[in-house]
């Protein structure tokens, strides 16, 4: 390697003064780079002042009001993460306590920086849950009085209008302990269904809801409330308790029942883990939306497994597969079938993958699996059901395809193109004009068109129906 290359090894070999003066022309006009500078000097000093130093950043950070543009958000997010590291490796390592409180704080000032800054992306989200995870780390260091910290998770929950205190109590679960624990739940109790406070009542007030502002206050106390305390169910164990948060209409839901019914799993309660999931796969049937019903399936399946019934499980891994095309549970339907079995099961799958209604969902499944002869066959032979519009799913069906299949390729790209001129969709022409030089590439390739046009007349067919789309023409001619 170079003694030139940029390494530390060989940054290294300029010495002590030389760096510092690299560094100081380096944070020279970065107001970030200068901070983090101050912060390496603290913490050379120890963690007490780099703790201060840190609460002193804080401090700024709540006194800021301008609002954090998408290029500002990427600084300021990098400048949370660069704090939370120090925390992490500078603090925590000596006085976990005190790493504590920086974390608390931390997770805090959430509420201003989600009002100044759009973080429709969750990078802002991501720091908060990694400062979660972090105390979730530190948790049996710290020495806390377990009956306040209960107290102090139920204020900072209650208050939490973004999440940013969601994963606190299994986090805190070792410094909680069981008197903390249960501490919890009876506060959260009282507090559920004590009388609202002058604050809580305004932020209801005058917004024309059909229910009164107390009402609200209570319903919104309600769902904290269970929320809290099945988390406390969750760190004790007590799938009972988990249960007791949900009627039995609601056990019956796709998103509620994969995760009550895998609580019951884990604590050898199979018959009534079934017995949930059944009935909330019965409740499902005939919905036209199964959102949820994947993490419903993935259960059910499990259950199926422990309780023996084998034939049930290949008939709903089958049942599923001709419904959806799923991959998963096909393989798995293969994989529970004795030796040579899977073959012909698997040719009778992939035959039945040509024939699926949804051309989309067969290519898909077809390239993904892969069987790309067959993608490549019913491209061709069903070139008229090409949706353009589904660009992301025909770019990568196209891309895998195009070495041994060109035509099959070339008809996916000209459908996209198609697609994104008939529409006059100007923001995709760069993509249609990257997917016609794409077509050109593979022209040589194609020995039969089976009675498609060649590349010149499907160019020519374009101009004479869309030449006056100057934008796209441009990128094509360059």
């Amino acid at each position: 390697m170079s003694r030139k290359t940029l390494n530390k090894a060989n940054l290294g070999k300029l010495g002590a003064e030389k760096l510092a003066e690299l560094v100081m022309d380096l944070v020279e006009g970065s107001a970030a780079l200068q901070r983090r500078a101050r912060m390496e000097l603290s913490a050379a000093q120890g963690p007490k002042e780099l703790a201060a130093d840190i609460r002193k950043r804080f401090a700024s950070l709540r006194r800021s009001t301008g609002f954090v543009d998408r290029s500002g958000q990427r600084a300021l997010v990098k400048d949370l993460s660069g704090s939370l590291g120090m925390i992490e490796t500078r603090v925590a390592p000596y006085d976990a306590d005190e790493a504590f409180e920086l974390l608390w704080s931390f997770l805090q000032l959430a509420p201003l920086l989600h009002e100044r800054t759009d973080d429709s992306h969750g990078s802002v989200g991501d720091v908060m849950r990694e400062a979660v995870d972090a105390i979730s780390k530190l948790s049996p260091r710290i020495s806390v009085n377990p009956r306040a910290l209960a107290e102090r998770i139920l204020d900072a929950v209650a208050d939490a209008g973004y999440g940013e205190f969601d994963g606190i109590i299994p986090a805190t679960a070792e410094a909680l302990g069981p008197e903390g624990l249960d501490h919890l739940k009876r506060i959260t109790e009282d507090w559920a269904s004590s009388r609202p406070s002058e604050h809580e009542l305004a932020k209801y007030r005058g917004f024309g809801f059909s229910s009164s502002p107390e009402d609200s206050v209570l319903r919104n106390r309600q769902g904290t409330r269970s929320i809290i305390l099945a988390d406390v169910a969750d760190v004790q164990g007590d799938v009972d308790a988990y249960l007791a948060r949900y009627s039995a209409e609601q056990l019956t839901y796709g998103t509620i029942a994969p995760d009550v019914a895998r609580r019951l799993l884990d604590a050898g309660r199979i018959d009534e883990a079934f017995d949930i999931v059944a009935r909330a796969r019965a409740a499902e049937d005939g919905k036209p939306f199964r959102m949820f019903r994947y993490d419903l399936d993935e259960v059910y399946e499990e259950c199926l497994e422990k309780l023996g019934r084998h034939d049930d499980l290949r008939k709903h891994l089958w049942d599923t597969f001709e419904q959806v095309l799923s991959e998963r549970s096909l393989r798995k339907y293969l994989k529970s079938l004795p030796d040579f079995d899977d073959v012909e099961a698997e040719e009778k799958a992939l035959e039945f993958a040509e024939t699926y209604p949804h051309l989309g969902a067969a290519i898909g499944f077809l390239v993904g699996w892969p069987s790309h002869e067959r993608a490549a066959r019913i491209v061709i032979l069903r070139a008229q059901e090409l949706d353009g519009n589904a660009y992301h799913l025909l770019s990568t069906a196209a891309d895998a395809l195009e070495a041994g299949y060109p035509l099959a390729a070339t008809l996916m790209r000209r459908a996209m193109i198609q697609d994104s001129l008939d529409g006059g969709k100007a923001k995709r022409y760069r993509y249609a004009a990257r997917h016609l030089a794409e077509c050109r590439s593979c022209a040589p390739a194609i020995e039969d068109h089976g009675g498609f046009p060649a590349h010149e007349q499907f160019v020519a067919a374009l101009r004479q129906k869309h030449g006056r789309k100057y934008g796209f023409w441009q990128l094509v001619d360059g």
